[in-house]
């Protein structure tokens, strides 16, 4: 799975390309919160095109407007791959009308609010659901509070995504562009909630956020010691004293995968 993704408005087509060689692995066409209301046309429009014609070396979603039908009926013509970031979902309704509308298409469900929240769990097992997101500032915006209230809603979402056999989260940007020392040390911090990778707004962030997801060399050869040991059968010791049993396999397996996107 991605651990660093990139919006980029749909209404700039000037920095389609740019998103694309920012080494993102994931892009996000934006058609909701960085668009103005009287450019939504266009943006959609300049994504259409885009998206219709070469593939791009990413992975490649379209963040859509809540209760856009017309977006979604538009999109479900895109070459499959491309997936859909369906925002304000609160319930299995909302991700059923976006399957019908665009079937077939893989949909990244954005929870913004304290019922989608506590919906996470029947969300996460539709099948057109294929991961989970949450929306920051929204949460905030219903809830107040600082930290704690994001991160319940963080751990809510990462326990019913793992429920459903859906992958970890990825965390929400980081608004302040320039604050990169900011930037590191709360994804490190969403980091240690079990997130995986992080949403940008500017290519200058991503490689922060990579360099935070990316394993430690002690991680990497403390998994490689425990598959050596387990392929071996039984019960285990490593060399540091550490007793190694299969419970182990998927934090190691985890860690060797994430050095492989490096």
């Amino acid at each position: 799975m991605p651990r660093t993704g990139l919006y980029v408005p749909g209404d700039r087509p000037d920095r389609f390309d740019s998103a694309e060689r920012s080494g993102a692995e994931l892009v996000v066409f934006d058609l909701e919160d960085a668009v103005s209301v009287e450019r939504k046309a266009a943006a959609l429009d300049a994504v259409l095109t885009r998206l219709g014609g070469a593939p791009m070396d990413a992975a490649v979603q379209v963040r859509v407007n809540a209760g856009a039908d017309a977006e979604l009926r538009a999109l479900a013509a895109l070459p499959p791959v491309v997936g859909i970031r369906l925002p304000k979902v609160e319930t299995v309704d909302d991700v059923e009308r976006a399957a019908a509308l665009a079937p077939g298409r893989p949909l990244t469900a954005l929870l913004e609010s304290a019922r989608g929240v506590l919906n996470a769990l029947s969300i996460a097992e539709h099948p057109a659901v294929t991961a989970l997101a949450l929306g920051d500032s929204d949460l905030r915006s219903e809830l107040g509070g600082g930290e704690p209230v994001i991160d319940h809603a963080r751990l809510c979402a990462l326990y019913a995504a793992r429920a459903a056999g859906l992958p970890p989260l990825m965390a929400s940007v980081y608004p302040a562009i320039r604050d990169l020392d900011g930037l590191a040390a709360d994804t490190r911090r969403v980091a240690e909630l079990g997130l995986v990778g992080r949403m940008a707004v500017h290519p200058t962030q991503l490689a922060v956020i990579a360099a935070v997801f990316a394993p430690a060399e002690a991680d990497v050869s403390w998994a490689e010691e425990v598959l050596a040991a387990l392929a071996r059968g039984g019960v285990a010791t490593l060399s540091t004293g550490e007793m190694v049993d299969a419970a182990m396999r998927g934090r190691a397996e985890s860690i060797i995968a994430a050095r492989g996107q490096v």
